[in-house]
């Protein structure tokens, strides 16, 4: 499963993409000790038009920053999240990039941590842009292991008993997403299967046999499999996933906020991620702008009548 993740996590990145990553090694010098890269620029191959996603993985938080109050902020609810453009090949390319620590990363991508938002996320293809020395390329690529392999704990036991690799990470994504502030349509979760397919059978294949469920391949032309799980851990299963969209909305929102702080026009990035997720949109008066802790608090009022969060 490991040499899967590594071909995966080697895929070469856009002179755009690299680029990026030079100007957070030179922001955060030896702090950092790799950068990721996943998200919708990484399964296009292309940065044009979008927000490059990148996690810059650091040792301590303390490292990371000058001022105390953005590592304590960064330790009390991780990750924080930037902004930064620079210019590639002539043009402008921007991303969004996280500080997290490799504590954190290896924390958020086990099977004890209860929330989905990392290891939901890094189930799904990521690239290492940067890896500070081997010993830490290898920790990178075990973590990435790990939350396949938590992921699919987690999801396996509310899909059918019959499934396939298609249906079961479709109804896993669709959960994940639920756990957030977005709930992608099922026509995007789709278009998240399908633009890795290939990726999602293999490393399935070899990740059920470590997984504490008696899971059986029924079909020697498809990978269609059978799983035993008790009605038990069915139920908890349904019921965890209940309890985590509720906890990711109240997460999502205060990570959202602590964006208005850490993004250049960060009150705007908030409205946009939230119109393009939901598809709800509000309009901000001149007098919140100035405000951003009171303008979150009146549009989270006014996103929620509108069903942002359901």
């Amino acid at each position: 499963m490991l040499d899967l993740i590594r071909q995966k996590a080697a895929q070469p990145a856009a002179e755009a993409v690299q680029a990026l990553a030079e100007r957070i090694q030179a922001t955060f010098g030896d702090a950092v000790h790799g950068i990721l890269f996943y998200g919708s620029c990484l399964r296009s191959g292309d940065d044009r038009g979008g927000m490059v996603d990148l996690y810059v993985i650091v040792e301590r938080y303390r490292d990371a920053y000058r001022s105390w109050f953005w590592a304590v902020l960064n330790k009390i609810l991780p990750p924080n999240v930037f902004y930064l453009e620079t210019r590639a090949g002539g043009r402008v390319v921007r991303a969004k990039y996280a500080v997290l620590s490799l504590a954190d990363l290896k924390a958020g991508t086990s099977r004890a941590w209860f929330h989905s938002y990392l290891w939901g996320r890094f189930a799904q293809p990521a690239a290492v842009l940067y890896a500070k020395d081997a010993g830490i390329a290898e920790q990178l690529h075990q973590a990435l292991g790990q939350a396949a392999i938590t992921f699919l704990v987690r999801v396996i036991a509310c899909a059918p008993e019959r499934f396939s690799t298609r249906q079961l990470w479709l109804q896993g994504l669709s959960l994940s997403y639920r756990a957030e502030l977005r709930a992608e349509r099922p026509e995007k979760v789709a278009g998240l299967f399908q633009a890795s397919a290939d990726y999602y059978d293999q490393i399935t294949t070899a990740a059920l046999p470590l997984l504490p469920y008696r899971i059986e391949r029924i079909a020697a032309d498809e990978l269609l499999f059978e799983a035993r799980i008790s009605h038990w851990r069915r139920f908890g299963c349904r019921f965890g996933w209940r309890i985590r969209s509720l906890q990711g909305k109240i997460l999502s929102m205060v990570r959202l906020l602590k964006g208005a702080f850490t993004f250049s026009g960060g009150l705007d990035y908030i409205l946009w991620k939230i119109e393009r997720h939901t598809g709800v949109t509000v309009e901000v008066p001149p007098r919140l702008r100035r405000h951003p802790i009171l303008a979150i608090c009146v549009l989270s009022w006014r996103l929620y009548r509108k069903g942002a969060f359901r």
